[in-house]
């Protein structure tokens, strides 16, 4: 099976390229198969990879034009050549490896722990059945950065538009029952470019490994700030 990777490295003074290699698939064979096959032809070529079962998020790698995650990309069935290249819109640092960087970053702004003013009981702070089921599709995220790095407004905008990975954290926390900052939230992400900038394109919701939707979690957030400004 032909596959076309992104070849880049600082030191040798050349510009990036794209560069072929022939794998020998087999029955069951994932993307992260193949490139450690390729990594075996070539111990320079450089990818991040650690679990292999789609729960690090460290694999994440455009594949004929769509973020992905390799270690659960099926061989069988892409489009030969398989083009590979880094995630779009972030530094390249070596081949498929990007700078993460103003991900994490984002991520971090929105500040992703539960905050109480009230004291903290000797015991759990319950939550009911209803209140916990809020928090489904929204804490499943594995800060693989495939839907960030598949929008437009965080590439054109990523100092100022926290990006739909962010935004669905943010709106994880508002809609826990537990925490207590929603007010406090909802101000921080209140302006032209932190959550406004989303057009609902959903690139991120097509990219997504786990299934998520931060295309509908930033519509409940945006539906919070209308309500309480009302």
């Amino acid at each position: 099976m032909k596959f076309r990777v992104y070849r880049y490295s600082p030191e040798s003074g050349l510009k990036p390229y794209m560069q072929e290699f022939v794998v020998e698939t087999t029955r069951g064979m994932m993307l992260r198969d193949a490139l450690l096959a390729i990594q075996e032809q070539d111990e320079s070529f450089a990818f991040r990879h650690s679990c292999g079962d789609g729960v690090c998020g460290s694999d994440s790698v455009n594949v004929n034009g769509l973020n992905m995650l390799a270690c659960t990309t099926p061989v069988a069935g892409l489009r030969q050549p398989v083009l590979v290249r880094p995630l779009p819109g972030r530094p390249v640092i070596r081949d498929l490896v990007v700078d993460m960087s103003q991900f994490y970053k984002q991520y971090r702004s929105v500040e992703p722990w539960l905050k109480r003013q009230d004291p903290l009981p000797e015991h759990e702070v319950h939550q009911s059945p209803e209140e916990r089921d809020k928090l489904d599709g929204l804490h499943e995220c594995i800060l693989c950065g495939c839907c960030s790095t598949a929008c437009p407004s965080f590439w054109w905008n990523p100092e100022k538009f926290l990006g739909p990975q962010a935004l669905l954290t943010a709106c994880r926390f508002l809609e826990d029952s537990r925490d207590q900052a929603a007010e406090e939230r909802l101000d921080a992400l209140a302006g032209p470019y932190k959550l406004f900038r989303c057009h609902s394109i959903m690139n991120c919701v097509e990219v997504c490994p786990k299934g998520l939707n931060p295309t509908k979690a930033i519509g409940r957030i945006k539906a919070k700030m209308l309500k309480g400004s009302l």
